[in-house]
């Protein structure tokens, strides 16, 4: 699925192993271990890039995460804003530049954003949603946007404040912030009977709790399914898987769903990609989702 993100992103071009982008007004230079082809357009293109990052030394991580530093001009911002018109709600981020290539935003999770709108108007009521490795928000503020009841959660404090400054920015309020390890949050849940109407993962390869709790995709994410399927309301809700783990099939995040989720009708799944100037299609991640409405 090419995801169509609006006036404020575009994937200019993309190739040996980098991708030039523009967020806004600027144009930002990044890794991307998937881009093994040529790029497209000359190096004078790249050379007016605003920002740059340079990795550091040695090879990049399993879960393709680099760590470095980035080059900017001098009119490139620490911080800057976008918008996305997600359905009738402009949702706003702000964005910077952090040590691991990342601005904030993942601009291809838009198309997410919508089912998940989408998914929360139509069901019954005030939905409870549950958004979980929820990082700066996106999915969060499209399901408030709908007008659901979100649960905020995420391991690191500052991309829940980060998350927080994206709500307020679009307008938005009432959102419940969380800073837990996800595996025991929903364990608790399902001890506690607690239901939701929407689930959202967007799990990383590795990663730790607040507490240097262990996560790993591979180890962990069975035992997160069941509980998570402790926690959806069998009646009505839908349920959004997303990963990043390079290597991973979207038959797995399908196969994921439809093990723990045996009443789903019409999972989808399949890849998250961005389109650049030359036509030539960027994978970014793999998805499955589902709507389940009786």
């Amino acid at each position: 699925m090419i995801t169509a993100f609006g006036k404020d992103y575009e994937l200019i071009d993309c190739g040996d192993f980098e991708k030039l982008e523009r967020f806004g007004r600027y144009r930002l230079r990044r890794p991307e271990p998937q881009a093994i082809w040529p790029k497209a357009l000359p190096q004078s293109e790249w050379q007016q890039a605003d920002a740059w990052f340079k990795r550091s030394s040695g090879a990049a991580a399993v879960d393709g995460s680099e760590r470095g530093e980035w080059l900017l001009r001098p009119q490139m911002p620490d911080r800057w804003t976008v918008t996305y018109p997600c359905r009738q709600q402009q949702l706003c981020f702000r964005l910077g530049m952090t040590s691991f290539k990342h601005v904030g935003l993942f601009p291809e999770q838009a198309a997410n954003w919508d089912f998940i709108y989408d998914s929360v108007k139509q069901l019954p009521a005030t939905p409870q949603v549950l958004n979980l490795f929820a990082y700066t928000g996106g999915a969060t503020l499209a399901a408030r946007a709908a007008g659901a009841e979100v649960t905020h959660l995420d391991a690191v404090r500052q991309v829940v404040n980060w998350a927080h400054d994206n709500m307020e920015l679009s307008g938005l309020d009432n959102v419940r912030w969380i800073v837990e390890d996800a595996m025991n949050y929903v364990r608790r849940e399902a001890r506690r009977g607690k239901r939701y109407q929407g689930i959202i993962l967007d799990p990383p390869a590795y990663g730790r709790g607040p507490k240097g709790e262990k996560w790993i995709l591979s180890e962990s994410m069975a035992e997160l399914m069941a509980a998570c399927a402790q926690l959806l309301d069998p009646q009505r809700g839908f349920v959004v898987l997303n990963l990043y783990s390079m290597g991973f099939s979207p038959l797995i995040a399908d196969n994921l769903l439809r093990v723990w989720f045996p009443y789903a009708q019409a999972v989808e799944h399949g890849e998250l990609c961005m389109q650049d100037r030359s036509g030539r299609t960027l994978p970014l991640s793999v998805y499955a989702r589902f709507r389940h409405i009786e």
